[in-house]
């Protein structure tokens, strides 16, 4: 029999022993809540905040958004007029970091610094005068809850995935994200509600990613971009393509919803495309795109461009999100 000296034992322990460490730690990274419950302690702070600031004639409305990045740091994005499609102008952002210090953040930037609390945050001004506070509120999109019209395909209503090839639904009645519609389509107006899931320690495109595809070729991008600049790949916009006006997201957790008004691309006889697709798109009641014309697919497209019909895909990207209230008015 082959004597093994204790010293490879030792090796074989140690190797063993970091392999079991490497094996458990988590990369939060890829850390996602579905539920206020199941969220961090800095989740409560994460929202949208509006006051008026100042003094006298100088008193002015705000918009805050309070973003979490994890181990209780913030970003936050404060908006001169209102918050994004409601007040302000689109031209002036105020950016600031915060930490999370027990039961408060702090929040210091250039021009002052705020405490937050109990869903209201005390702004001072850099001499430490008072300039008012600002209350946390939760907007709901107006078509929220939009029952689907007469005539309308309703592709889901939270009793079954019989529509969708590779459907999965969860025990409460959402739709879980990677599926596609069975029935395809032409033009057509389509309603779908989503739910972005909680993710503080990602970054970028690793943050709540999905998308939502007219006829599987020309997606509209589904993002945790909430306080981010609005970008072509980011939420509300039409991936590769065009950047939304205005970047209309919602805090993750939040429901949220896409109306999309989409004319097909056009084809002769023989084939060849005489007019590219076109979408209006209304992401949580504001018109984001308006009769946007889309030249193309949009990357990662299932769906080859072409005169036919396509379906109605959701992307799976790897990262947990819910979808509920679709449905479908198809274009005489």
């Amino acid at each position: 029999m082959k004597r093994i000296s204790v010293a490879a034992v030792l090796v074989a322990l140690l190797l063993a022993t970091h392999a079991h460490a490497q094996k458990k730690k988590t990369d939060k990274r890829r850390l996602a809540a579905m539920t206020a419950k199941d969220a961090d302690a800095d989740y409560k702070f994460q929202g949208e905040y509006v006051g008026e600031l100042g003094g006298g004639d100088d008193k002015r409305k705000f918009g805050l958004q309070v973003i979490a990045r994890g181990d209780g740091r913030f970003d936050a994005v404060a908006y001169p007029g209102g918050l994004p499609g409601a007040g302000w102008d689109g031209k002036e952002k105020i950016k600031v970091t915060g930490k999370r210090d027990g039961d408060t953040v702090k929040l210091t930037g250039d021009r002052g610094a705020g405490v937050i609390k109990d869903g209201v945050i005390a702004i001072k001004n850099n001499d430490g005068a008072d300039l008012g506070t600002m209350k946390k509120t939760v907007r709901k999109s107006p078509t929220l809850g939009r029952k689907p019209p007469a005539g309308a395909t309703v592709l889901f209503d939270g009793k079954s995935v019989k529509n969708w090839q590779n459907g999965k639904m969860t025990k409460d009645g959402l739709l879980i994200q990677g599926t596609t519609s069975k029935q395809k389509f032409q033009s057509f107006t389509l309603h779908v509600e989503f739910q972005l899931s909680y993710m503080p320690h990602a970054r970028g495109q690793g943050r709540s990613n999905s998308g939502v595809y007219m006829q599987g070729r020309y997606e509209v991008q589904v993002l945790d971009s909430f306080g981010l600049e609005g970008k072509h790949n980011e939420c509300g916009g039409i991936y590769s393509v065009k950047d939304p006006s205005v970047n209309m997201c919602l805090p993750p957790l939040q429901w949220q919803t896409y109306d999309v008004d989409f004319t097909a691309a056009k084809y002769d006889a023989a084939g060849k495309k005489t007019a590219n697709a076109r979408m209006t798109v209304r992401h949580n009641g504001v018109v984001v795109h308006k009769d946007a014309e889309v030249p193309k697919s949009t990357t990662a497209a299932p769906v080859k461009e072409g005169p036919e019909p396509g379906p109605i895909y959701i992307q799976n990207h790897n990262n947990p999100l819910r979808f509920r209230n679709i449905w479908v008015v198809e274009k005489k």
